[in-house]
């Protein structure tokens, strides 16, 4: 590893990242986040299995219509199978109709998994890697070959394991990735293999590694600094089983600590945001002691921490965490919270403390006692702060509301009843809806439109539940976020409560606010 050298960062959220418990991205999510990483200028994105699924059938369809600044897109898949030459077989068909630039091909490196998985000898499987990679390259595609499970081959049969990426290399793979698939392996093992690699195969490497003995990242920085210049990952490191490499542990630490370059400083700078952007896509809750993202990964709590945290700032942080768009938390503080929140008014403008500063932070800070969240509800912290500077205009007031779901002639059919007063006209509408907050959102832009015809311009494009704290069951207080959009632009707002319809008549309303506001 020579200093300032460049790290291509490939990212697999959508395909490794989504195959972790309780993960899931809808098709307009896994777009959001394809948008998302080009805006943070990572090289690659894996961005599913072709065939695999519906959902991702429809992305790569779907996908060529993207215009991206920088990142590419990759399909991934498996070399052909036994006994199907690489022209027939269906899953490579599969990969080139998906029409990306990048295609993504694993294959065994282990002898274990040939012989007793494949049940092939090792010689035909090291045909399927050859075969299928000279195949997808005659068809004008650059692959990258991702050696499935290397370091457990290599320790078994190193003269296999070695063939394997060997086969890759010879065929052109245009990068060799080695796999820690069961994330079992120590970072001076990786180191060791690493060298090996790196006399017999004149390619790229790059390095693919699983969470399971927590140590992903270590071997992720090992193979770096072992000569690898691609880093696979996901961003927070969600995965199967105990997750991929965490990206954003990696890129910052390759970037701060060790001189390499990955991302614009300018970017690394807005990561945190990134964490939780990702974790609201996927509705789940942040990892608060997250390194380099989590909120808890500069707080300071009691005694000489924060004495001398006060005094000189280094003494208990290993960066500045501005370097990574994270915050200094002191907890024991009258202002707990508040550099979080002056940070947030900061971006909109609001630089100076004063009496209308004291305000919004006074205002903030209980709301976000209470459970509320802004950090993907920009339009409801707007709102908030026009609102507590007096600027925020009254569009309209919602009287009073009903929701009926019931059963009709066995289908569930939800409606929805508004008594809405804009200046000194009452409207009184009803709708239905697939469901109470569909029924809602029908029923206030019927009573409003014909106020404000600009509403037709917005659509509701994402909804989201959190329960803040399950241990009250039915009981618990819920987080809505909602997320709408128009021709222009997209917000999110927020509402919170014991009870559903109420949190998400708040970011529905608020969400009717904004648009109106923005104009």
């Amino acid at each position: 590893m020579t200093k300032n050298m460049k790290i291509e960062v490939y990212d697999t959220t959508l395909r490794d990242g989504s195959q972790g418990e309780r993960v899931s991205f809808s098709l307009e999510d896994k777009f959001k986040i394809v948008r998302k990483l080009d805006d943070f200028g990572f090289d690659y994105i894996e961005c599913g299995w072709p065939g695999s699924n519906p959902k991702d059938e429809e992305f790569f369809q779907k996908s060529r219509k993207l215009s991206l600044k920088k990142v590419k897109i990759a399909a991934f898949g498996s070399t052909c199978r036994a006994g199907t030459s690489a022209s027939n077989d269906k899953n490579l068909r599969k990969l080139l109709a998906a029409e990306t630039e990048i295609i993504t091909l694993f294959g065994k490196s282990w002898d274990l998994h040939v012989k007793k998985v494949l049940r092939i000898s090792p010689s035909e499987n090291l045909d399927l890697i050859s075969d299928s990679i000279e195949y997808l390259l005659k068809q004008g595609r650059r692959v990258f070959f991702d050696a499935e499970h290397f370091f457990d081959g290599y320790r078994e049969n190193p003269e296999y394991a070695l063939k394997s990426v060997q086969a890759a290399a010879e065929a052109g793979a245009e990068r060799i990735i080695l796999c820690d698939t069961n994330g079992g392996f120590l970072p001076e093992q990786i180191t060791a293999a690493f060298a090996v690699v790196k006399k017999k195969v004149k390619r790229p490497l790059g390095i693919h590694t699983h969470n399971d003995g927590g140590l992903a990242v270590a071997n992720t920085l090992a193979a770096v600094t072992a000569g690898a210049t691609q880093v696979q990952g996901t961003v927070n490191g969600l995965g199967e089983r105990c997750g991929n490499a965490d990206l954003l542990v990696i890129i910052p630490t390759l970037q701060l600590k060790m001189g390499c370059q990955c991302l614009e400083p300018e970017q690394l700078k807005h990561i945190s945001g990134l964490s939780r952007y990702i974790y609201e896509l996927a509705n789940l809750i942040p990892v608060n002691n997250q390194p380099f993202v989590g909120i808890s990964a500069f707080a300071h709590k009691g005694g000489v921490h924060v004495d001398a945290v006060r005094k000189e700032t280094k003494s208990y942080e290993h960066i500045d965490p501005a370097l990574v768009g994270n915050e200094r938390r002191i907890l024991v503080s009258e202002l707990a919270g508040s550099a979080t929140i002056l940070f947030k008014i900061a971006r909109f403008g609001i630089k100076q403390k004063g009496p209308e500063t004291k305000k919004i932070l006074e205002r903030l800070t209980s709301m976000e006692r209470d459970g509320y969240q802004f950090e993907a509800a920009d339009g409801s912290f707007q709102l908030l702060m026009a609102e507590e500077l007096g600027k925020r205009p009254k569009f309209f007031h919602l009287k009073e509301f009903r929701v009926i779901v019931e059963r009709k002639t066995g289908l569930i059919v939800s409606e929805a009843a508004v008594k809405v007063r804009v200046g000194d006209k009452t409207e009184h509408t009803v709708a239905e809806g697939d469901g109470p907050v569909n029924a809602l959102d029908a029923a206030l832009r019927k009573a409003l439109i014909k106020f404000y015809p600009a509403l037709a311009e917005m659509r509701l494009t994402d909804y989201k539940v959190r329960v803040l704290n399950p241990e009250a069951a039915t009981a618990a207080k819920v987080r809505v976020l909602i997320e709408s959009s128009d021709q222009n632009e997209s917000w999110g707002t927020v509402g919170l409560s014991e009870n559903i319809i109420e949190a998400s008549l708040q970011a529905l309303t608020d969400s009717i606010d904004y648009k109106l506001m923005k104009g």
